[in-house]
């Protein structure tokens, strides 16, 4: 499984599962597409963030 933690494995249009800020407690995830890739860095231990389609921002946490 790719992991949500390097930038190579995120590319637009991708479905992944994320951790929005306000849900970091607990873990729930919420699925969308990828619109836009917010991290910079090649790697983040928390995982990359990204933009949903919908507006959503947060790590992600699942690929696929």
């Amino acid at each position: 499984m790719l992991s949500g933690t390097e930038r190579k494995n995120i590319t637009v249009g991708l479905s992944v599962a994320i951790v929005l800020k306000q849900d970091q407690r607990t873990g729930k995830l919420t699925r969308g597409i990828v619109k836009d890739i917010l991290t910079k860095s090649p790697n983040h231990t928390h995982g990359i963030k990204v933009r949903l389609q919908n507006g959503e921002v947060g790590r992600v946490k699942e690929i696929g």
